[in-house]
């Protein structure tokens, strides 16, 4: 039975430099992106963050005409938002060169989940201190699914603290590079099991484009990106990812290992309409029409029908 999924992350003002081109105070933050991508999937996405008194009002206003539950967001009247200015190569879209930083009100993030938003079914932890995200799972009433996210400096700066972590969570998603960091393992495979073992019963590996991998204590299943020509900006690709998964998993209300391999097809393609323009500026306004098609695209794309050849 579908039901709620609450986000947890950052909302912030972007400045991107791609080979594509530049573009400044464009909406960003990995709970901006999440929300946005699992708008299109899930019943109701209810949003949790922290942004300053220069954050324009019409910015909430987007998230409401998505029909995201903005009650979450805290408003400091004496803070800035947190700004990220981050650079791409053209040889290398997957990883961003970080320009510049500037932290702000989320420096000092202490999430507060409202009262009307602690029973969701759904819960996703978006890159965060460790810390950070346990306290938010002390505000959640019994959920169904959580899917924790991490990133490279936490796994360096606070590696005890995300490990004491990953038994309270049932997911946990990084990319390739985060988790053979984390699990110093020679290759993903190895490092999934051996994340595995330390108790979430999910391990979700982003590979930027080369797609994505989904292991279970048994079960593992993988699915390429979906094929683009152009990418102009990667920013935001893997929280919108997440986003698809999440959203896809809230509304079939279940964490079967088949709505979970349906999930990362969506969240594949959720992706995959971000990385098209800077920031938000695809997913805001996109058809539902779009997204079936391009979701029957792929589907068709990564399907076989071996016939009746036999091996000998």
């Amino acid at each position: 039975m579908p039901t709620s999924l609450v986000v947890v992350g950052s909302i912030a003002f972007d400045t991107l430099e791609t080979p594509s081109g530049h573009a400044d105070d464009e909406l960003g933050g990995s709970a901006t992106y999440f929300s946005h991508s699992a708008s299109y999937l899930a019943p109701k996405v209810r949003l949790v963050g922290v942004v300053g008194k220069d954050f324009p009002k019409r910015h909430i206003e987007e998230f409401e005409e998505r029909g995201i539950d903005v009650a979450g967001i805290r408003v400091v009247p004496n803070g800035k938002t947190f700004r990220w200015h981050g650079r791409y190569d053209r040889k290398d879209l997957d990883n961003a060169q970080t320009v510049s930083i500037e932290l702000n009100v989320f420096g000092k993030f202490a999430p507060k989940i409202p009262r009307g938003f602690q029973n969701a079914g759904y819960v996703f932890l978006a890159n965060g201190s460790p810390q950070t995200q346990r306290t938010v799972l002390d505000q959640i009433e019994k959920p169904k699914f959580v899917l924790a996210d991490t990133m490279n400096f936490w796994i360096e700066t606070e590696h005890k603290a995300l490990l004491e972590l990953l038994p309270e969570v049932d997911g946990l998603i990084l990319n390739n590079a985060e988790l053979l960091q984390l699990s110093a393992q020679p290759n993903v495979v190895a490092g999934a099991r051996w994340a595995l073992a330390q108790g979430p019963k999910v391990v979700i590996v982003k590979k930027g484009e080369h797609g994505a991998m989904l292991f279970t204590g048994e079960e593992f299943f993988a699915v390429p990106s979906y094929p683009l020509e152009r990418i102009v900006d990667p920013t935001g690709a893997g929280d919108s990812f997440a986003g698809g998964f999440m959203g896809h998993l809230a509304r079939a209300g279940a964490v079967t290992f088949d709505e979970m391999k349906r999930a990362l097809v969506h969240g594949t393609v959720m992706a995959s309409f971000t990385v098209e323009d800077f920031g938000l500026r695809r997913l805001i306004g996109l058809k539902s029409e779009e997204i079936e098609r391009r979701v029957s695209e792929f589907v068709r794309m990564i399907t076989v029908d071996l016939g009746t050849v036999s091996v000998r």
